[in-house]
């Protein structure tokens, strides 16, 4: 009989990562993935205590973009009460980026406004 191996980085428990997952509300999934893409747009703007270490304004609008994709699609799934505060700070990051730019880009342009259209300050 051959016995599992114990649970490792290069063993993990998949079992139970999947009944830890199933136990998770879809709204708290998305609203999880929402903060992290904010977190890690934060950090690639530059808006860190590390501030222009980790900058890098293409990795920032592809972040930017992909959680203006997500809140759009998923606007009907999740309430008001945990939409608002994202799009507040979608819109932050989408203001920041367009700060940080140096070639602004044009009304409508600026990653994620394909979703929420133009942002001004």
């Amino acid at each position: 009989m051959s016995e599992t191996p114990a649970e490792s980085p290069a063993h993990p428990d998949f079992d139970a990562m999947t009944r830890d997952i199933a136990e998770v509300p879809a709204v708290e999934v998305i609203v999880t993935v929402a903060v992290n893409l904010m977190s890690a747009a934060a950090v690639k703007l530059g808006l860190t205590e590390d501030g222009d270490a980790h900058k890098d304004l293409d990795e920032a609008r592809k972040l930017v973009h992909a959680l203006a994709g997500l809140l759009d699609a998923s606007a009907t799934e999740i309430s008001s009460f945990h939409a608002a505060p994202l799009r507040d700070g979608l819109k932050s990051l989408q203001l920041a980026f367009r700060e940080a730019s140096l070639v602004p880009d044009d009304p409508g342009q600026g990653p994620g406004e394909k979703y929420t259209g133009a942002v001004y300050g």
